[in-house]
This record gives structure tokens, sequence and C-alpha cells, in this order.
């Protein structure tokens, strides 16, 4: 109830006109943003980073998606599929690359990078080997914030985009290798798995992290013998208990895989490699050792590899033979099932856009999560990944120092 003052007006007490930190705060919130999602231009990448169930909440969320003409054709969403969940369907590639974030799944190439107005937000998975320097430089010289997509971590630590393709790069890599040892393309026609009375398979995987877990479990599912080399016993403790059941361990020793590989019908290389740094566990002799027919599947190849004879190969044409040895090394294995990575991939982007529109920004929002900061590698123009600044011999900054200036 309202009270006289002194002087005999109205006193509307001491906080009347005092701002109000609630109603602040949600005016900075819930900032509309425009979302481009460009079409593929790569033969060998059909992934679509959000799907048309993921637009439509978005845009019941006011935000406005626009879709480049055919861009989920890869993933089998038509361009109606998406326009009924409220996508703007365009041909034009500046009108796609102009909106306040820009998210796709290949790396951005030189020529995308024109169409970007700058000063915006952009997503896709990064390549460091084969990025090149001008195509980094257009991107700083544009002012955009970039981010790898594959680099993100949650509030757990994880890394949500690479743990999900790992996923079914380590299903897919044991049913390709199944394909090839049968008689369908020329293997030598072997059951991958065991039946009663015959023999079971041998598959050798070499890491003991998330795709690897997941082949071993497709494998010991078929029922093959597994046996899984990594270079940490913390790791190989950890995957066994993951499995559930017990399992032919070893830390990496040479002598040791040699000796296994002799045998093995399949080898999965699913092993983590630094950027710039490919390390062959797999060395030519060993698959010169190898048995006739056998197949290999190297799931480390974007970043070089982790056996010596495998090549970085597009999905169109993945497969060679080297010592009588067959060889499957495509660089991007999920796109083999687009549809199903598609939607892994916009279970996470979907929340994360989601995120960034309700706190008013992507700086906003870098503030108060530091797992998406891991995978800043450009900020408002300024290079922040290390390991980039080392490649081409430019100042990177520290993004926390960058942030806090903000």
């Amino acid at each position: 109830m309202n009270e006289k003052g002194k002087n005999g007006n109205l006193s509307l007490g001491n906080t009347a006109f005092m701002p109000k930190e609630e109603q602040l705060e949600k005016a900075i919130r819930h900032k509309r943003i425009s979302i481009g999602i460009p079409a593929e231009r790569k033969n060998d990448e059909r992934r679509v980073a959000l799907t048309p169930e993921a637009v439509n909440l978005l845009v019941e969320s006011d935000n406005e998606v626009i879709l480049q003409k055919g861009a989920g054709t890869g993933a089998n969403y038509s361009d109606k599929d998406y326009s009924e969940n409220g996508a703007i369907i365009t041909d034009s590639q500046a009108r796609v690359f102009s909106a306040d974030a820009v998210i796709k799944i290949a790396p951005f190439t030189l020529q995308e990078s024109e169409y970007m107005k700058g000063n915006q937000l952009v997503m896709s998975f990064l390549n460091v080997l084969k990025l090149d320097e001008e195509t980094l430089c257009r991107l700083i010289r544009k002012k955009v914030t970039a981010v790898a997509l594959e680099k993100i971590r949650d509030t757990k630590g994880e890394m949500p985009v690479m743990e999900s393709m790992s996923e079914i790069s380590g299903v897919t890599s044991v049913l390709i290798a199944s394909d090839y040892l049968s008689n369908h393309h020329g293997g030598k026609g072997v059951l991958l798995g065991g039946i009663t009375g015959v023999t079971p398979t041998e598959v050798v995987i070499i890491g003991a992290n998330t795709a690897g877990e997941y082949a071993a479990r497709a494998a010991l599912g078929l029922g093959s013998v597994v046996k899984i080399f990594d270079t940490s016993l913390h790791n190989l403790r950890k995957f066994q208990h993951l499995v559930g059941q017990r399992l032919q361990t070893s830390v990496f020793h040479p002598q040791v895989l040699k000796k296994a590989l002799k045998s093995a019908d399949v080898l999965i290389g699913a092993i983590e490699l630094d950027d710039l740094r490919p390390y062959y566990y797999v060395t030519e002799d060993m698959v010169k050792s190898m048995k006739k027919g056998s197949v290999i599947i190297d799931l480390s190849i974007d970043r070089g590899g982790c056996i010596e004879t495998t090549e970085c190969r597009a999905l169109k044409d993945p497969v060679y033979e080297k010592y009588g040895v067959i060889h499957f090394s495509a660089w991007n294995l999920p796109s083999r099932v687009a549809r199903t990575a598609s939607i892994a991939l916009s279970n996470i982007f979907n929340p994360l856009l989601q995120n960034i529109a309700e706190a008013g920004g992507i700086t906003q929002l870098l503030k108060k999560d530091p797992g998406l900061r891991k995978g800043v590698y450009i900020f408002n123009g300024i290079l922040t990944n290390e390991t980039l600044g080392q490649k081409f011999g430019i100042i990177s900054k520290d993004l926390d120092l960058l942030i806090s200036a903000f």
C-alpha cells in the first residue's frame, strides 16, 4: 500500500525504481537467431546437421532456419520434409551463409567462406591435416567465431559428437568387415563370427576407446574371438569392465601384436591420434604377415591413420588390396549410414543452438560453458587454437582471456 511522504506526495517505497534483475535477465535472453544449413558439396559427405524434427523445435522457439535446397537428400530427407516443419528453402548459397549461425558437417571450403557475411557463428568438423592456410585466413578476416564440432565437450568432460560418431563407426566397421570377408565382394568366403563345429574368426582391435568398444561388442555378438590392444593399461581395464566379459587384452607391444595379426581375419584400427602426428602402430611388415583375404579397416585415417598401408580415400572408392589384404579406409565412415548419423548429430546440435539463442548469443554462452569453449578455434576473428597456430605460424590467443574482456 502506498504511503505519503513528508511533503504530502505519494511515496512508492525505496525499491520502486530499482532495476529488477530477473526482468533484465529475461530481456537479454531468448534472442531470435537465424540458422543456415548448407548443402554438402562433397560426394562422400551425406550427413546433415539437423533433422526436420529438430528444425521444427527451433522454429517453434521463434528462430529462423534457412536450408539450402537438397541439404538433406544424402540422409533421405526431402526439401518438403523441412518446409513442412518451418524451414525456409532456398537455392541461394549467399542467403544460407549469411545466417547468424551456419552449421554443416564437412569442413568449410575457401569458396564457402566467400559467402559468409562475417561477424557470425560458423560450426563444422575441423580436419586439421587437410585445412589450408588460405581458408583459415579467410575465416579470420571475416571475424567469425568458428567452432570445431568434434572438439566440443559436455558437462562430464566427454566429447558427445565424437562419442556418437565413434559408436557408429565401431559397429559399421564390423558390418563392413563381414561383407568383405564373404564371397559377395570376392572375399575368401568366411562368416564373421562362429557357428557350431567351425573355428570362429579372430578380430584384432587397436584402441580401447568408444569406437573400439562398439566394434568389439558387434564382433562378440556375432561370435568372433576379439583381441584388444592399447597403450594404456587403465584403458584396457575400463574397456573390459564396459564390455562386461573377459577379453584377450594387451598393452601395445610390436612382437605381441605381430603374432596376433598372423592369425587375425580382421584388423580394426580405432586408436585416437593427435591432430598433427600420425603414428603407425601397425607397420608394413606386420601387414605382410597377415593372412591372404583378411580385412583391414582404419578408423583413424582422417588423422593420418595408425596402419602404415592404409590410404585416406573417398567413400565412393574406399577399397583396395595390398599384400593380399583387403583395405577399407574411407575417412567418414558414418556417412554410410547417413540417416542414423544425422539423427545422432541433430540430437546434439539442436539443444546447443537452443542454448545459444536463450543465452543471447554465442559470446554469452561461451562465458558459462567451458565445454563449448573447447571447440572454438577462432573467436571474433582471433585464432585461439594452438595446434593451428603451430601448423601455420600464426600467433594464437588464449580464449579464456579473450572471453573475460567481453
